[in-house]
């Protein structure tokens, strides 16, 4: 069982920036990616960013060249540094962590409301 500790959403003025941590605790070994989606009301969930164990990164095209993703491995924890925040980021961010290819978990999930 892996359980996720999401932090660092919040309400900030456009072009304001914030930063998420999830940390990851239990059976985190196998940790083979970990990254961010979001869901904002009425929309689908949708790629935010993610990283591999290894360092490789990939971006959602709306937050390309704004968000940056991070992770620390031997704290088994996922940044999202979230920089220019525009109205449309606002949604809840849920963080994702892979375990090999087959188990996935996600976190609780973290409000971000982006005001004009």
């Amino acid at each position: 069982q892996v359980h996720l500790v999401e932090s660092g959403g919040g309400l900030v003025q456009a072009g304001g920036s914030l930063r998420l941590s999830c940390a990851a605790s239990g059976s985190i070994s196998s940790i083979r990616a970990m990254g961010w989606y979001r869901q904002a009301p009425g929309k689908q969930r949708e790629l935010v960013a993610t990283i591999t164990s290894g360092g490789t990164t990939n971006y959602g095209d709306s937050v390309k060249g704004r968000f940056t993703i991070s992770r620390d491995n031997a704290k088994s924890t996922v940044y999202l540094q979230m920089n220019g925040l525009k109205p449309e980021d606002t949604a809840v961010y849920y963080c994702k962590v892979d375990i090999g290819f087959f188990v996935v978990y996600w976190g609780q999930g973290t409000q971000v409301t982006v005001s004009s």
